[in-house]
């Protein structure tokens, strides 16, 4: 009798294991196995981490096998399960893979295909054409669009992490509660007793000092020693945590009416303004999608209040990046003056702090929540809802997607939601949060996820021109490496432009993803490995650029200050330490502030990074080779910005490719 060896990965996950009944049936190409019980006497099968071996003996040869039937039936209590992957050894004494990777839940069962991927017109065995078929049936099913707020990217059709299809589950829920992690964060930080001193003023800017002092960081403490200064102001946009607002100004705008004679004493050259703009010295930063959001209103006892800045910078003869002139309004006239660093030192200050903190709003609700949380979102859905398993494209992304939308469901149930823990502290909360991102979403195009346009559209490309934007070249690097080996994965399928046009289910990927200004098709392999490119790169390096900086540039209170409870000064001579003490937040909401920033630059347990690829999905030989070779290329990357950083008072390490997660989880 023909005996086929069946080797079982149990997962090495919380809870993996099970002691529910296995059934498998080995399908082939000239008939089936009978439906066999995986069990060995007197032994525990199928416990966490274990690999084991059975015998499914048959009658006759089977002939190709083309798919394994994985059953899970109830022995006491349901009793979850997570196959990684089953080998089958044929009677001829080949092996062929059949990876898994998915949770077995209930009476559940699962039927896989071999290793190696299959584009949809490479499949010609009818048996192969209907189980890919089925699997796209089911998984439309599941993974259904919702709109979560008008306006918004689509999102999971699910209210709670609980309601999530078991795939996409966190292996434990508990690791992702926000209220937890951010009640665990506010304990670790010793600021408990302030959590609910919500009113209650610091004294003076020492007094921050009581939260700050607890956590060693060099970043952060060189932050609370240097906030004040313009050097310092100026740096973070460029390398801080929000590096995507800064742009070349090639013309003043009306709405900003800065003269020669305001700033003459802040240029270097002995070039008037209009030449330094010419001679491309000026930058901007402007903050007009905030204006006309409604500022939080959910604590009667607290007016909070935000402002729409817009900020001139200079790049100095020591190519530092200085402001020189800020209005905090989008329209001006006497009561929205135009503040300038030789007003008096509190008034620049207090200026300062006002640009620092818009800066905050947009960071959270469009650079990190929208770009990169939303948006990676909606490529995930779009995946799960259009490509099967055995597509190279969904083998090629599945690891950059992990976690994601788990990650979001949880936000919308406790961060974003009405009452969540966003409504707290910021002043966007209450609702501003959510206009906000309607209104970013207006001008959120494909473009301007792909890494080289970001920067190029804000006429920040040049190096000689700012040579210490190393979040731009930090990231062109990783641009340019993912790109490389997102194309060689492309080509190893795709033998020419016209494949990628015959791809059906490609195709429909693109176009479940298509809403806003994006592609409806695409007709190149080229035009297919920017876009897979702009999904990798969005939802690991981007995100990680934006995120895991923030208690480095937040954690500082006055440096970044998630409300402001007074109006903006809408005349000059008024500010005094007072003022600006009363306008920043309140000991509560900087607790409640500082245990966020703590808690969203926590990295996962076992984190995968950039390059690590633990769950074999692919198994073809020329991919393993394309993987090794990125993780040639990310190494030289981390090693380059590692050699850079040495001795730097303000390293640059967000983008560092062992600093990159592989996908949105925090």
């Amino acid at each position: 009798m023909p005996c086929y060896t069946v080797t079982v990965s149990t997962g090495s996950q919380w809870f993996a294991g099970t002691d529910d009944y296995i059934y498998i049936t080995l399908v082939g190409t000239e008939r089936c196995s009978e439906r066999t019980l995986l069990d060995k006497p007197l032994y525990n099968d199928f416990e966490r981490g274990a690999v084991d071996s059975y015998d499914v003996r048959v009658e006759e040869n089977l002939g190709e096998i083309v798919l394994v039937k994985i059953e899970k039936k109830k022995y006491w209590v349901q009793d979850d399960w997570y196959c990684r992957y089953i080998t089958v050894k044929t009677p001829s004494g080949d092996y062929i893979e059949f990876p898994c990777f998915r949770w077995l839940v209930d009476d559940k069962e699962v039927v896989l295909r071999d290793g190696r991927a299959h584009l949809p017109m490479n499949d010609k065995i009818s048996l192969v054409k209907q189980h890919r078929q089925k699997e796209l049936d089911m998984r439309r099913k599941t993974y259904r669009w919702k709109e979560w707020q008008p306006g918004f990217p689509m999102s999971i059709d699910a209210n709670r992490h609980r309601d999530l299809p078991r795939d996409i589950q966190f292996d434990s829920e508990k690791g992702v509660d926000f209220v937890l992690n951010y009640s665990k964060a506010i304990e670790n930080l010793f600021v408990n007793q302030f959590m609910h001193m919500f009113q209650s003023s610091w004294s003076d800017f020492g007094d921050f000092e009581k939260i700050f002092v607890r956590i060693k960081n060099t970043i952060s403490e060189y932050v609370m020693q240097h906030w004040k200064e313009d050097f310092m102001f100026g740096y973070q946009f460029l390398n801080g945590c929000n590096p995507v607002v800064i742009r070349k100004c090639t013309k003043l705008p009306d709405k900003f009416p800065v003269t020669h004679e305001m700033v003459s004493v802040s240029l270097e050259r002995e070039m008037t303004l209009e030449q330094e703009i010419e001679a491309g010295n000026v930058y901007m930063a402007d903050y007009e999608v905030i204006e006309g959001i409604s500022a939080n209103t959910t604590d009667p006892c607290t007016l909070q209040y935000l402002a729409a800045p817009i900020c001139l910078l200079y790049k100095n003869i020591q190519n530092k990046i200085l402001p020189i002139a800020i209005q905090l309004g989008q329209t001006p006239g006497e009561d929205t003056p135009i503040f300038l660093p030789t007003d008096s030192q509190h008034d620049w200050l207090l200026a300062k702090i006002w640009v620092r903190s818009a800066d905050f709003q947009h960071h959270q609700t469009i650079t990190h929540l929208l770009r990169t949380h939303l948006m990676t979102e909606v490529f995930a859905i779009a995946m799960y809802r259009q490509l099967p398993a055995v597509h190279p494209v969904y083998k090629l992304l599945i690891p950059h997607i992990r976690f994601t939308i788990a990650i979001n469901t949880k936000a919308r149930e406790q961060l974003i939601c009405e009452c969540g823990i966003f409504d707290k502290a910021n002043a966007t909360g209450g609702g501003g949060h959510v206009q906000l991102i309607q209104k970013a979403m207006k001008s959120l195009t494909f473009r301007s996820l792909c890494f080289p346009d970001m920067i190029k559209s804000r006429g920040v490309d040049e190096k000689d021109e700012l040579p210490t934007y190393f979040y731009r070249d930090d990231g062109y690097k990783v641009w340019e490496a993912t790109k490389n080996f997102v194309s060689d994965v492309v080509n190893i399928y795709y033998t020419s432009d016209e494949t990628v046009q015959e791809d059906e289910e490609i195709q429909a990927f693109i176009k479940d993803v298509c809403s806003f200004e994006f592609p409806k098709s695409l007709k190149t392999r080229d035009e297919l490995a920017e876009y897979l490119t702009v999904v990798v790169f969005t939802a690991s390096a981007q995100h990680a650029a934006v995120n895991f900086g923030q208690y480095d540039w937040c954690s500082w209170i006055p440096n970044a200050p998630s409300t402001m409870r007074r109006p903006p000064p809408n005349q000059k001579g008024l500010a005094d330490v007072n003022l600006i003490i009363e306008s920043l937040p309140d000991r509560g909401r900087s607790s409640w502030h500082l245990g966020a920033v703590w808690a969203l630059s926590q990295y996962q347990e076992n984190e995968l990074y950039l390059g690590m690829y633990l769950d074999e999905h692919f198994i073809e030989k020329p991919v393993k080779e394309a993987m090794e070779k990125f993780r040639k290329q990310l190494a030289e990357i981390t090693s380059s910005i590692k050699k850079r950083n040495d001795g730097k008072r303000l390293p640059y390490y967000n983008m560092s490719p062992d600093k990159i997660p592989n996908s949105v989880a925090v």
